[in-house]
């Protein structure tokens, strides 16, 4: 008979952390460097489960998405700003948790986001991530359950690049 309290240890190896590797990470407050689009895509999943995220950095949200906090929050582009940056929480989360730390230097590891765009994840010499040739600023940043990596770019497909590229053709 086996009881709770006699179930074996589960070992934390794996092939991609090794052996008692250990993982830092640390909680992000309320006003650390995430942003307010950042912290919408935050507040759009679930509480109680894992996930990882590339958040865009403000710059990025600004020089890629042309998204100011000022101007794309006021009540008549609230819901546009709010689609676009659901559609980039898709392009950039993956639902588990990924450390910095669990990514080995050298080899390129590869997961699905939550609308299936394939992310290609390595490790440059001084430790950033480097997401689909996008680099990040900060890494291992937590929410609740939520690992937040802050990226110099914003995670899309070419389709929707597109769509949010600016119209050069008006006079």
């Amino acid at each position: 008979m086996v009881s709770v309290f006699q179930l074996p240890e589960a070992s934390l190896r794996n092939k991609v952390t090794g052996p008692y590797r250990t993982i830092r990470n640390r909680k992000v407050s309320k006003d650390e460097a995430i942003g307010k689009f950042g912290e919408m895509m935050i507040e759009m999943l679930p509480e109680d489960l894992a996930f990882t995220v590339f958040v865009p950095s403000h710059e990025a949200f600004e020089r890629d998405l042309r998204l100011q906090v000022d101007d794309s929050l006021v009540a008549e582009k609230r819901n546009d700003t709010y689609a676009v940056v659901s559609r980039i929480l898709g392009f950039s989360a993956v639902p588990q948790t990924l450390f910095s730390t669990t990514v080995p230097y050298g080899k390129e590891v590869f997961y699905d986001s939550l609308s299936g765009f394939t992310l290609y994840i390595s490790k440059d010499g001084d430790g950033m991530l480097v997401v689909n040739r996008i680099r990040s600023e900060k890494v291992d940043l937590r929410r609740r359950e939520i690992v937040v990596h802050v990226m110099d770019g914003v995670l899309m497909d070419g389709e929707f690049e597109q769509a949010v590229q600016p119209d050069y053709t008006k006079d």
